[in-house]
């Protein structure tokens, strides 16, 4: 994984474990691998991944079961809450950038259009 020197590490390997939930890499009841084997996996410190899955148990994204490891929740509408958050995040972020270069709203909606239209790879 290559991380951004700007963006605390736990974060970013929260949020790499949050898209893989939402985009079902994880599906919901799966376990996820050991902390040591995710701090190999994303070539990150023990403690770090730990940091981030502590979050993640917080939030209820995951649940511990003693002896058998971390799982990911099968409550769906957590997962729909999730995924819904982080649209909103990137949908936010895009917003503020393209209002930065002083595009209207409908200017950005008709970007957004045309992008759509003309883009020749489903997964950019």
């Amino acid at each position: 994984m290559n991380f951004d020197d700007k963006i605390p590490i736990y974060y970013q390997i929260k949020n790499h474990l949050y898209y893989q939930i939402v985009a079902g890499t994880l599906a919901p009841g799966v376990k996820l691998p050991s902390v040591r084997q995710l701090a190999v996996d994303v070539t990150a410190n023990v403690n770090t991944v730990q940091h981030a899955l502590t979050e993640m148990l917080d939030e209820k994204i995951i649940e511990s079961k003693r002896g058998k490891g971390n799982f990911v929740t099968e409550d769906i509408d957590s997962i729909k809450q999730l995924k819904d958050k982080l649209v909103i995040e990137q949908i936010s972020l895009s917003y503020k950038k393209l209002h930065a270069l002083s595009l209207t709203d409908t200017e950005i909606i008709t970007e957004f259009k045309k992008y759509m239209k003309n883009r020749s790879d489903i997964n950019d």
